[in-house]
């Protein structure tokens, strides 16, 4: 069990389960989540070139501000169409 604390002024932090990594991610659709960071978009930018030219599907997305947490709808939407996600931070 691991302790998730979250930045954003929860008042008692979540206890969850983290969901086990796909030992590999040939044939998984990666989502790139940009958190609107300065040059966050160019960190993403280079990891979805470097998978498209291994073959893997990407999906990219975009938190309105950095200053909040995604939208609820924006993590359902991420969460409906892809198997794994990477979050590009970056300043």
């Amino acid at each position: 069990m691991s302790v998730i604390l979250d930045p954003t002024g929860e008042l008692s932090p979540a206890e969850r389960t983290p969901v086990q990594r796909p030992g590999a991610i040939d044939g998984l659709t990666v989502g790139l989540l940009d958190i609107s960071k300065a040059r966050g978009d160019v960190f993403l930018n280079r990891i979805d070139a470097r998978l498209k030219e291994g073959g893997v599907k990407t999906r990219r997305y975009k938190k309105p501000t950095f200053a909040k947490g995604a939208p609820v709808e924006l993590l359902q939407t991420i969460a409906s169409e892809c198997d794994v996600v990477v979050e590009g931070l970056a300043d």
